[in-house]
């Protein structure tokens, strides 16, 4: 390491340590370490195993590891693999470092696995690839290669490391290493297969093989996805066969005294390995549509259930050390069996989780002094394309959420469990994945909210459908028709309007704004948007509420709630058009500023009181791409964003700095939320998985800090100047003191006065009002003055900036705000001041102390 490095590190670190962290990019961009660093993974909750080549177990220490997204999740705390990018990966798990990397194969790595005596791994490209590589993965060389004609789907070696076996679509191969011509010769050479003797099962479609282990060391067990079990000899020869009884077969394990085959409807067969003697059939799982909530002990899985339908077993990896047998179905769920006495399997451990896109993740808020939570802290719910709403539970306790997230509730939207089953798991045809945007299926959740005050759940889904969830029973209060086309964006109104609103937008182009107060009934339709409106949100100020929506038409519309005869309504007040499509949209906490995603990956921060747009900067690290969502935190110090290429960053919503990328998903970023407590970020993606990030201590300092400065503030606290003109007019009251009735009505009419004299008046500014009174209230001391014996009939006040003045008091609050008015007025009006002043009263320095302020007033007054 150079020494210009080291010194720039120790900047860097020196930076840590202050509160208010500022990474800056360094001259050479060369910071993607230090952006990488700011944020963790620390919890994947989801799995997308497609077979066993993605579900593997370590023998000698049962280490469980499967992948989620682009991200291969252990059950415990050894080398793992995984394919990615398209590349094979080889990973220290203790040390979390990767230690080898091969770039061989173009399209993608269909399978991997390492031989027994971890010298080499076999690494099979995707269909358009067909490479079978043999990796000496300790020098990082390719020692052998060959190309195979048909889609293979897994693939296993001898127990001696002498060969291996690839199958697939009418396909079984043993693949044979020549290991002293492999150490010899430098460069690849061509890999020696023969094909297995298939006889009359050679039109199958082999979904696994395994080869055999102890006294059946030689044989070597395919299954096939018509539901048959084989066995092949030393010879390469169909040796024997028998029938699962089972509509499909996707998975083998095979141990020296068992075979375990996965099938469908939840069925997983046992046998024995020396004469495939079938011995007994495991317990299903949970079954399809279960609340999961109410099965709180094992032997409720055991209980017979008629007219029910269980997912379909996609992947089986025994563990001969503590002999647990884990499975996963095509749900999505993870069940690991205790199989020591095959007369009483139990569950040992078990894990649900969405099976499809997951579109909206949502914080459940923090809850008021007084009032009482209706779910624990910490928890987040999520809803998906699999027609499910889903909340998830942290424990309290444990901060570091390492082993404590669970699912403890699902809420299923109708009794059609089709949505549940991910049907890609099971494919046996020479297609790859499906485009899930070309399906037909509409089902599914597309967005939802959380009421502020915690009492209700708002969701819509693909159809248009709008629903309405107690969060404390779970119960359905509301289910609507409320659009024609899929709803795309739900908000409630805050507290501090007064107002209990929820807004609906959808890709019809209407918003439909209901009255939460009134069992949801309708207020107002607003059509102005000309495409799908993407994003919907409000703002608030003291008793008055402000709507915010954005859409594919590239339009922002500002509008504001009135009060009207038939109820409340919104009206425009402002209409940007830009010249990109805006995706998604975010209100900071202060309420004053809208941070908008744009197609061009651009964030454009607009003022919601005038609409002017503040700062435009870019909202990606990338070249390519759009912004798909954006998401700033409880403090509204940083915003998240994330992009179509698949990656999230985190910037300084004021200076535009990037201070932390994430990547990991396999598929786009679809909803991301901060945790009330500042810690962690969590995203949800169309890979069906939710991870939750944990943020690096300083930006959680940083938010935290914030957060106090916004509840000690009356108003917020902002990094840029803000308009002093309001804090002016509100300043410069004055107070007056008298027990006198007379002047009290006295003062009310010359109040009425002026506001008379000021309603006719155009862009007239609230401050022009204040300064008006005060002049009004002047001259009305002055007449009370001069109409009133100088004794006084009470005691006379002792504070500092304190005169008598007849029977009314003029107190000023501060001198300094005087002083402030004084520049703030002069400079408008310097020719007009002296007129005024011939026509006024000279002013009682002696008696009034110090108020020559007050003359600059009446400039105003002969303004207006």
């Amino acid at each position: 390491m150079t020494v210009e490095n080291t010194t720039i590190k120790s900047r860097i670190k020196n930076l840590l340590r202050s509160p208010s962290i500022k990474l800056r990019r360094s001259k050479a961009g060369n910071n993607k370490e230090n952006l990488s660093n700011k944020v963790t993974l620390e919890k994947v909750l989801g799995i997308t195993s497609a077979g066993n080549r993605a579900l593997a177990c370590d023998p000698r220490s049962g280490l469980v590891a499967y992948p989620a997204g682009c991200v291969v999740r252990n059950m415990d705390k050894c080398h793992l693999l995984c394919g990615h990018m398209p590349a094979v990966r080889v990973w220290d798990v203790a040390e979390r470092t990767q230690v080898a990397e091969l770039h061989e194969h173009k399209y993608g790595v269909a399978c991997v696995a390492f031989s027994p005596n971890s010298k080499y791994i076999i690494s099979v490209g995707y269909q358009h690839d067909m490479i079978v590589n043999v990796w000496a993965w300790k020098k990082n060389v390719v020692i052998a290669a060959n190309k195979v004609s048909s889609k293979v789907t897994a693939v296993s070696f001898s127990a001696d490391s002498s060969y291996f076996v690839t199958a697939g679509n009418r396909h079984v191969k043993f693949w044979y290493l020549d290991h002293t011509k492999s150490s010899k010769v430098n460069a690849t050479v061509p890999l020696l297969g023969r094909s297995g003797l298939l006889g009359e099962l050679r039109n199958n479609f082999f979904s696994d093989v395994a080869c055999g282990k102890g006294r059946k060391a030689n044989s070597t067990f395919c299954i096939t996805s018509s539901g048959l079990l084989c066995e092949f000899n030393d010879k390469r020869m169909l040796d024997k066969w028998v029938e699962l009884r089972t509509s499909m077969a996707t998975s083998l394990s095979v141990s020296e005294d068992l075979i375990f085959c996965g099938c469908a409807d939840g069925t997983v067969r046992v046998f024995s390995p020396t004469d495939l003697h079938f011995i007994c059939t495991l317990p299903h799982p949970h079954s399809l549509g279960t609340d999961i909530a109410t099965v709180t002990e094992a032997s409720h899985l055991f209980a017979y259930k008629e007219n029910v339908r269980y997912p379909d077993t996609v992947a089986v990896s025994y563990d001969p050390t503590n002999r647990w047998l884990s499975c996963v179905y095509n749900d999505h769920s993870l069940y690991v069996w205790d199989v020591r006495d095959l007369r009483k399997v139990g569950k040992v451990y078990s894990a649900l989780y969405h099976s499809a896109c997951v579109w909206s993740v949502e914080v459940y808020p923090e809850t008021r002094d007084g009032e009482q939570p209706r779910l624990s802290p910490g928890s987040f719910l999520s809803c998906s394309s699999d027609n499910t709403l889903r909340l998830w539970n942290t424990d309290a306790q444990n901060t570091t959420l390492s082993r404590n997230v669970i699912s403890n509730k699902v809420i299923y939207m109708d009794s059609n469990t089709s949505p549940l089953l991910d049907t890609d798991c099971t494919i046996s045809s020479n297609s790859e994945k499906a485009d899930p945007q070309t399906s037909d299926n509409r089902t599914g959740i597309r967005t939802m909210c959380v009421s502020p005050d915690g009492l209700h759940l708002a969701s819509g889904d693909r159809n248009g459908t709008l629903r309405i969830h107690d969060l404390e029973s779970m119960e359905e209060i509301l289910d609507v028709q409320a659009h024609d086309s899929e709803i795309l964006c739900l908000e409630y109104s805050k507290p501090e309007t007064g107002l209990k609103l929820l807004a609906t937008a959808s890709r019809d182009r209407l918003i439909h704004v209901l009255d939460a107060d009134r069992e949801y009934g309708l207020l107002q339709t607003l059509d102005e948007h000309s495409s799908s409106i993407t994003a919907v949100r409000f703002a608030s100020e003291i008793l008055t509420a402000l709507m915010i929506s954005c859409g594919a038409d590239k339009s922002i519309y500002f509008r504001t709630a009135q009060k009207t005869e038939e109820g409340t309504a919104f009206t425009r007040t402002h209409h940007i058009v830009r010249k990109t499509t805006l995706y998604d949209m975010d209100i900071d906490p202060t309420r004053k500023y809208a941070v908008i995603g744009c197609q061009d990956r651009s964030i454009r921060i607009f003022n919601i009181c005038n609409g002017k747009q503040k700062k435009v900067y870019k909202g990606s690290q990338g070249e390519d791409g759009t912004l798909i969502k954006v998401q700033t935190d409880p403090s509204g110090l940083y915003v998240a964003t994330s992009c179509s290429d698949k990656n999230i960053s985190i910037f300084d919503l004021y200076t535009g700095e990037c201070v932390a990328t994430m990547f990991g998903h396999s598929e786009i970023v679809t909803g991301m939320k901060f945790t009330n407590d500042c810690k962690h970020l969590i995203s949800v993606s169309g890979d069906s998985c939710i991870f939750v990030w944990r943020l690096c201590p300083e930006l959680t300092i940083n938010m935290r800090q914030r957060l106090s400065d916004l509840k000690q503030n009356s108003k917020p606290v902002q990094k840029t100047p803000p308009n002093k003109q309001h804090t002016l007019g509100y300043k410069c009251l004055f107070l007056l003191q008298g027990s006198s009735e007379e002047n009290h009505n006295t003062l009310n009419s010359h109040m009425k006065k002026v506001r008379k004299s000021v309603t006719s008046l155009h862009n007239f500014s609230f401050d022009s009002l204040i300064l008006l009174m005060l002049f009004n209230v002047r001259s009305l001391s002055y007449q009370q003055s001069n109409s009133c014996e100088h004794e006084g009939s009470g005691p006379r006040p002792r504070r500092r900036w304190s005169r008598r003045m007849g029977s009314m008091d003029l107190k000023v609050k501060s001198m300094l705000d005087l002083r402030q008015l004084e520049s703030f007025a002069m400079p408008l009006f310097p020719s007009k001041t002296q007129d005024v002043h011939k026509d006024l009263p000279p002013p009682r320095n002696q008696e009034l102390g110090s108020t020559i302020s007050l003359q600059t007033i009446a400039a105003w007054v002969n303004f207006i």
